[in-house]
């Protein structure tokens, strides 16, 4: 098969204001880098494997898309921005032409979309976040240190009122959020409504006790009932609420964001990411999805553990999440940075010095794990926070605080 050459614009300046700008890692053995990267930019615009009757030259030359730039194993492919829809915040064709078929070209061996810039008018269509990090530090009367949760454990099996216990346990030892897990919604064993009244009297309880704190009621379900089911859980207490963002799709995320019924924050989180961004040579990066959760009205998102945790990612990967949550190049409130996944209080000081104050540190076997409880982890995680906002070693703070002396006993301190 060959691929016309036509789409090679190596030597051309483009209008950045009326292109979508995709950044694209090739691997390819039959093919050379640039017709890799031409065959990329000819399926997923003007063309196809072979000579078309039917591609006038107005047409190539108003929607083919341009290879711009080719830097070792990466090119650098332009959308026009005619080439995607006029329907406001049309995601699922956005990501038809970004990463649509180009993935399955049987002549590359491997294509990975690392990261995309949306011209003005694509970033127009979309609201961004209602409250993201300011909304949700007001909400919490908590101005400048991090933002220190949990994610109940275990993940599935506990009742409405033991998941209660649990929150009520966590607030009370300091920390201002937590989650449902991503697997649990409405099951048997724990009912969301249920569920969703325990943990509001929970919360009402720690309000009446002078604490500040949400926590995120996972509404993720199918497309049709996802808005009834979160404008439930906010009419029954819900102070914040959960969606599982690729199960469910960016459109489920933007359609509870731009709903005005929905009037409290919504925390993203990223299940099943890893099987389209963990292998380096083929699939998307978690770049490019970042950015749409920003788009489509996410406040809260996971961006990774950066390098210190149990999921794979590296430090510079999850570090440019959190840039693109907050960039402030873009139109839209900033994005509140999530970490999770294996976080313990002897990590929480690398965190901050990697990611800064606006994060989000969340913890649940390094809560739950805790040899003194649930109370004493909650303790210690906050303690971890406190010291390193105020610039203090953790071993040096844990002198004089027992929860946290225990904590790094038991995991350590990086």
């Amino acid at each position: 098969m060959t691929y016309s050459e036509r789409y090679l614009h190596l030597e051309e300046k483009i209008d950045i204001d009326s292109h979508v700008l995709c950044r694209y890692r090739i691997k390819t053995e039959r093919m050379s880098i640039k017709e890799a990267a031409a065959a990329i930019a000819t399926e997923q615009s003007t063309g196809t494997w072979t000579d078309l009757v039917t591609l006038k030259d107005e047409i190539f030359e108003k929607y083919g898309a341009k290879v711009v730039e080719i830097k070792g194993n990466e090119a650098s492919i332009a959308f026009p921005e005619d080439d995607f829809s006029i329907d406001v915040g049309g995601v699922p064709q956005i990501l038809s032409v970004i990463a649509g078929n180009l993935f399955g070209l049987a002549d590359i061996d491997g294509v990975r979309l690392e990261d995309v810039i949306f011209p003005p008018g694509i970033l127009k269509q979309f609201k961004g976040p209602k409250f993201g990090i300011g909304g949700l530090r007001k909400i919490l009367d908590r101005p400048e240190k991090p933002l220190v949760g949990t994610i109940v454990k275990p993940k599935i099996g506990l009742s409405p009122k033991e998941t209660a216990e649990y929150i009520l346990e966590c607030g009370r030892g300091g920390l201002t959020n937590s989650k449902d897990d991503e697997t649990l919604v409405n099951q048997e064993f724990c009912p969301i409504e249920e569920r969703t009244v325990a943990i509001a009297e929970a919360l009402d309880t720690l309000k009446d006790e002078g604490r500040r704190m949400v926590h995120a009621i996972n509404v993720s379900t199918s497309g049709h009932r996802i808005l009834e089911l979160a404008e439930r859980v906010q009419e029954l207490g819900a102070l914040e609420i959960m969606v599982d963002v690729l199960t469910c799709g960016f459109g489920a995320v933007q359609a509870l964001a731009e709903d005005p019924s929905i009037k409290v924050p919504i925390h993203v989180h990223r299940t099943m990411h890893g099987a389209i961004t963990r292998n380096p040579e083929h699939g998307i990066s978690m770049l490019p999805f970042t950015k749409l959760v920003r788009m489509c009205g996410g406040d809260a998102l996971h961006i990774g553990s950066l390098g210190v945790g149990k999921m794979r990612g590296t430090k510079k990967e999850d570090l440019a999440n959190r840039d693109a949550c907050i960039d402030s190049t873009v139109p839209y409130k900033p994005v509140m940075p999530v970490c999770s996944g294996g976080l313990h209080p002897g990590m929480v000081k690398k965190i901050v010095e990697i990611a800064g104050k606006d994060v989000q540190i969340q913890a649940g076997g390094g809560v739950a794990g805790h040899p003194g409880g649930i109370r004493k982890g909650a303790m210690a995680m906050s303690q971890a926070v406190d010291a390193s906002f105020q610039g203090i070693e953790l071993s040096q703070y844990a002198k004089k605080h027992k929860e946290l002396m225990d904590a790094l006993n038991k995991w350590g301190c990086l």
